[in-house]
């Protein structure tokens, strides 16, 4: 089942283009406003990592790698494609996470939500019936990991 859903979903004034007209590309797939110490104030560059607590990280690893296909070395790097990033703030009493008291979601940008989902259900995960649908934005999915960590998937538009 597809519902549709708001940017009021997403908190407010969800967008994934870069609201500062100002950003360049610097040359290395990341977006410079040409200010910093002497120019104003800093600003992040991305998502350095995303940290999980886990009862058997070596089994949480293998998971994300076996069922997302998330490629990682044995550092943990994940060089991932370039692509839109979404920060957004929710209520506190928000049930967008899921279940539970689970204070941030992870998202990640898929080609084919349809055959990710399948993928999924194939290996036994616990993936949501419901998909959403945000129009101009894309489609959502979501899988719970084995730790009880809801996970939202993007197929952007």
């Amino acid at each position: 089942m597809t519902t549709a859903i708001t940017g009021a979903a997403h908190g407010p004034g969800f967008d994934t283009r870069d609201p500062r007209p100002e950003t360049r590309d610097s040359g290395l797939g990341t977006r410079d406003s040409g200010l910093g110490k002497d120019g104003g104030m800093e600003h992040v560059r991305g998502i350095g990592g995303y940290f999980v607590k886990a009862a058997d990280p070596a089994a949480l690893s293998a998971w994300y790698r076996d069922c997302l296909g998330l490629d990682i070395d044995a550092t943990g790097l994940w060089r991932q494609e370039a692509g839109p990033t979404v920060f957004a703030a929710f209520e506190s009493g928000t049930d967008y996470f899921g279940p539970g008291d689970q204070r941030t979601m992870l998202n990640f940008r898929v080609r084919d939500l349809d055959a990710m989902l399948a993928q999924l259900r194939a290996a036994g995960a616990d993936v949501a019936e419901e998909t959403q649908e945000m129009d101009g934005v894309g489609r959502f999915g979501r899988v719970t990991d084995p730790e009880g960590n809801r996970i939202e998937l993007w197929q952007p538009v």
